[in-house]
């Protein structure tokens, strides 16, 4: 969970400059030209966390003891940056509600509770919360309107999490008798227990997202503002896998909300799976996953989505580790080129003055290494400027796993011996395909509805192995874009308990015994239950394999059967064409090159690139004419070829962002802002040699000039009020 494990103090200078303007804190905020870019911080404005993106997402309503919370806001708008506001919608520093200081009764019977009776927290007198009422009524009264008085314009309600096993508290107990009409049942007593208090859990967090963000809106217009409404969520993958209940694909269709930000990082993807029968991390093959479910949710909604990456995570480790992981999920996240919005860290503060370990056996810490500081600072100015793209990731395209929000539903616990170790059951539908460089998507249930779900897509793998429909009408889409030639590989034999859960299927005078009977019956197959084989169906085919997906990774080389069925599917529906197989994936998305060679393929070759470039990976910034990039790793490059106007000087790259920029025939000059106590190191193309290098404030530099990609290498100190480079050629 992304949490604030680190709250720096505020010097009292920044708090005396900020008191100076309070006055202006409550007066709308023009809109920005730009919200490409954006951080999350608890803190107001310091020298060391000025990150230099377009947007300071400022977290918590409540006052410091040395600063209102207007005076955070205003601090960020005092250097250029848009406010926007985050705050958790199931925890956060909401003591007033549960001690009955907001209305004078107690709220903590309204936590998420175990079967033990043991409160499940977020930290001291704050837990996670079953969201009565009664609480989005005090989230509204006491934090949303606040913020719109403070002329934001942009609010963003975090992590909407029911813990699976959660769901023994009182306030639950009364939300049950409420929406189901009968008295509560022990989740833990039987696999339909268990489905209807996730799905409760599921809808609690959908009404509350719904309540609150319709206020938002409704009070922001009574102010003449157009108040927008965003919700920061892990992905389905993830919150499946660490078995947390969230309304997730829904909320896309839901008028009230935005867009969302993509939790992904370190710490979610991290997560052990299991392949060709090892339980281990693969860090960038769930990121790529992790990823891909969050852009298939919103594309064809429209929606706006923010991809997140952090260059450290949640959990003390050391430097290296962050380093090699922060690549991991950086790459994955570019490996999308139609996302180009981002949260390039969240909490500033603990990854810049946060200590951590030097490397892992080590006991010493230390503040963030400057080499690694100045790489992550690189990395996050290309995001600014990082492009969409029509551009496609190499391998065989069109081949999606269905995926639907009721995976939360049946992760916990274990009914009748049933097990879905690691949540395998959706990974050995995805990690066979991926581990073969195929660039496998995801496709939301919850989206077949609409048209552009079905755009470019060839083969659906679909599994009720681990999930559930919960609308029968996603039957009739399914089989019309089959019928329509579409082709459809069913795994699974139906067989876990869940198949039973009072719902749709089994209810209201139908009597099917699985779901996936409903299915093949809307398809028009003769039977309800086909075995395993192939079938026409319309302009399109069917195929059954009556397996259950997690048996193609939990257990040794055994994905060969599955992995012809795929091969045989793509096949007939590209008119004979064969699968690309290969270990890596590549992308290029403007001058940017993004690759991943991965390990556990159909070989350890590494991938060679020849050109030109620019290595963003390398805090130097080296200019190189050839890369290796080896099995399990990454990189991320500038193609120099790319360079378009040969006669215009510009910084390709660096360590800062970039402002003030002034050209003449002969003359180039800029101003580069980034954090205090950090390095600038910039890449800038020149048409000739330089003859002159000059930093204003006799700031020392040092220069290297590369003539083959006629680049200068400049470095120098970082300053957050901007350093003046003129440079004569």
């Amino acid at each position: 969970m992304k949490t604030i494990t680190f709250i720096s103090s505020v010097c009292l200078l920044t708090t005396l400059a900020v008191a100076t303007q309070c006055q202006t804190a409550n007066k709308p905020q023009k809109p920005s030209a730009s919200e490409k870019t954006a951080f999350q911080t608890s803190g107001a404005w310091k020298p060391v966390t000025d990150v230099r993106s377009d947007v300071a997402i400022v977290y918590g309503a409540n006052d410091r003891r040395d600063m209102t919370f207007e005076q955070r806001v205003q601090s960020w708008r005092d250097r250029g940056y848009t406010a926007h506001f985050m705050t958790g919608i199931a925890w956060g520093e909401y003591q007033d509600y549960f001690t009955g200081r907001w209305d004078g009764n107690r709220h903590l019977d309204e936590g998420q509770v175990t079967a033990q009776g043991d409160t499940i927290w977020h930290g001291r007198m704050v837990p996670y919360i079953v969201p009565s009422l009664n609480f989005l009524k005090y989230m509204k009264e006491k934090h949303v309107k606040r913020v719109i008085d403070a002329g934001i314009d942009a609010i963003f309600m975090e992590e909407p999490e029911f813990w699976m096993r959660g769901g023994y508290s009182e306030a639950f107990k009364r939300e049950w008798q409420e929406y189901y009409g009968f008295a509560w049942r022990p989740q833990h007593e039987s696999p339909e227990n268990t489905y209807l208090a996730n799905k409760l859990k599921y809808h609690l967090y959908y009404r509350a997202l719904e309540d609150v963000f319709t206020y938002a809106k409704e009070y922001g217009r009574s102010k003449g503002m157009d108040v927008r409404c965003y919700v920061p969520t892990h992905s389905l993958v993830n919150y499946s896998s660490w078995q947390i209940v969230s309304p997730e694909a829904s909320l896309a269709s839901m008028p009230c909300v935005d867009g969302y930000i993509a939790q992904v990082w370190t710490g979610t993807s991290r997560e052990a799976t299991y392949y060709n029968g090892l339980r281990k991390e693969r860090v960038f093959e769930n990121a790529f996953l992790e990823y891909g479910s969050m852009e298939s949710m919103t594309r064809p909604t429209g929606r706006k989505m923010f991809f997140l990456t952090d260059p450290i995570e949640d959990w003390p480790r050391d430097w290296v580790d962050y380093k090699k992981n922060y690549q991991a999920t950086f790459t994955a996240q570019l490996l999308y080129p139609d996302i180009a919005d981002y949260e390039v860290m969240p909490w500033p503060d603990r990854i810049y003055e946060g200590l951590y370990k030097t490397c892992a056996g080590c006991e010493t810490k230390e503040r963030i290494p400057r080499f690694y500081s100045t790489q992550m600072q690189v990395m996050v100015n290309t995001l600014n400027d990082m492009p969409l793209s029509d551009n496609r990731v190499s391998g065989s395209p069109g081949i999606g796993v269905l995926m639907s929000n009721s995976l939360m539903f049946q992760r916990f616990p274990t009914h009748k011996g049933y097990e879905d170790p690691q949540f395998s059951n959706f990974y050995g539908q995805t990690l066979p395909l991926l581990k073969r460089g195929i660039p496998v998507s995801t496709v939301h249930i919850e989206n077949t509805p609409y048209a552009d779900t079905w755009k470019e897509l060839k083969v659906l793998v679909m599994s009720y192995s681990n999930m559930k429909p919960m609308k029968p009408d996603y039957h009739e889409h399914i089989a019309k874009w089959v019928k329509g030639g579409g082709t459809l590989i069913y795994c699974g034999k139906d067989v876990d308990p869940y198949q039973t859960a009072l719902e749709w299927w089994n209810s209201e005078g139908k009597t099917y015994q699985a779901p996936s009977m409903h299915l093949f019956e809307a398809l028009g197959l003769a039977s309800a239950s086909p075995e395993t084989g192939e079938y026409v169906c319309g302009k399109g085919h069917v195929y059954v394999l009556r397996e259950e997906p997690k048996v193609f990774v939990l257990e040794e080389s055994n994905d060969d059967a599955y992995f012809e069925l795929v091969s045989k599917a793509f096949a007939a529906a590209n008119k004979g064409r064969i699968l690309e197989l290969k270990n890596n994936l590549y992308l290029e998305r403007g001058p940017y090159i993004i690759a991943a060679v991965m390990d556990e393929s159909i070989s350890e070759k590494p991938l060679a690139l020849n050109g030109l470039y620019i290595d963003l990976f390398d805090p130097e910034l080296p200019v190189l004419t050839s890369k290796i990039i080896l099995p399990d790793e990454q990189a991320f490059l500038y193609d120099l070829s790319k360079v378009a106007d040969k006669s215009k000087p510009a910084v390709l790259c660096g360590a800062s962002r970039i402002y003030d920029e002034i050209r003449s025939g002969s003359s180039y000059s800029f101003v580069a802002k980034s954090p205090a106590q950090t390095d600038n190191v910039s890449r800038i193309y020149l048409p000739r040699q330089p003859k002159s290098i000059k930093l204003e404030g006799d700031i020392p530099e040092q220069s290297a000039w590369d003539e083959a990609s006629r680049t200068l290498l400049l470095k120098f100190e970082n300053n957050p009020d901007g350093v003046k480079v003129n440079i004569t050629f």
